[in-house]
């Protein structure tokens, strides 16, 4: 790792490698060194990478008018390249599908410069491939979306059919109105399927949703470890280490002539089982160690 001070001081003895990757970090958080450490680790030694916090880039010009590629980690690091301008190529990392295509995109491109996003959210394909993995019986599946991302229903829809999966769902306007529609959902689902909706599962409203879900006996299917730990009996989730890692082989391709394209989603992923949500509810699971070895994921 180098940080913007022993970087410029390896350009003067001229120890620096074929190429120079700025890694943006919205702030020092674990989960963002995680992140930043998988992507040096993921790029190897051929290439320097240097560090830079998102609130010092107005005294980092020197250093990162040699990066070749940008990698930012988080919104607030894209945001604040995306307002400082350039032409170097952005990719944008552990930022959400919704932030992405609704102006993250359209933010980082104004200045004319290429783009890319690995999202934070797994593919819905994926999703339901866990759920008929882990609930071969359940055939009838409960979401609950808002009403901005009303428009996702659809491929919700496609990628439940292709595993011969119904979709049962609503779109909720409120928090107000959450715990209602979730039973009207679940009243005829046989589990729930949780997808990031900040507006209607967040720190106020998880256990409201995660209790409801219990009383009708449906267990959830969530997005998150930290989802898992709370009451979701699966989840499927990929760490920042993860997405680090597949983001240094994104830049890695990149410096060999390859291309940003567009928005991406995690390669690698894991799958986390709630063992005492499991004996509450009465259901057998196969392990998480045989869901991630069907299913490509990894142990975490």
């Amino acid at each position: 790792m180098l940080w913007v001070g022993v970087f410029l001081s390896l350009l003067g003895s001229g120890a620096v490698h074929a190429a120079v990757v700025a890694v943006v970090l919205s702030d020092d958080s674990q989960p963002y060194l995680e992140a930043a450490d998988a992507i040096e680790a993921s790029l190897g030694s051929e290439h320097t990478v240097i560090r830079v916090l998102s609130n010092k880039l107005a005294v980092s010009d020197s250093a990162l008018s040699r990066a070749k590629i940008m990698v930012t980690v988080g919104v607030t690091a894209a945001q604040q390249v995306a307002e400082r301008g350039g032409k170097t190529p952005v990719l944008a990392v552990l930022v959400t599908e919704g932030w992405y295509r609704g102006e993250g995109r359209e933010q980082l491109a104004r200045a004319g410069r290429s783009t890319g996003a690995l999202v934070i959210e797994q593919p819905f394909a994926r999703q339901f491939r866990v759920v008929t993995r882990a609930f071969p019986d359940a055939k009838k599946i409960g979401v609950l979306v808002g009403r901005d991302n009303a428009r996702q229903l659809a491929e919700l829809e496609k990628a439940a059919a292709a595993q011969q999966l119904t979709l049962v769902n609503a779109v909720v306007d409120s928090e107000s109105n959450l715990v209602s529609a979730l039973a009207q959902v679940l009243a005829d689902a046989d589990l729930l399927l949780a997808v990031p909706e900040p507006d209607l599962l967040n720190r106020n409203t998880v256990q409201s949703v995660l209790m409801t879900s219990y009383r009708y006996r449906d267990p959830v299917v969530g997005y998150s470890k930290s989802l898992s730990r709370a009451g979701a009996l699966v989840s499927v989730y990929s760490t920042p280490k993860q997405i680090g890692r597949q983001a240094g082989e994104i830049a890695a391709s990149l410096l060999n002539g390859g291309r940003l394209d567009g928005l991406q989603w995690p390669k690698y992923f894991s799958i986390a089982i709630n063992k005492h949500v499991a004996r509450s509810l009465g259901i057998n699971l196969p392990s998480e160690e045989t869901l991630n070895r069907d299913l490509g994921g990894e142990d975490d």
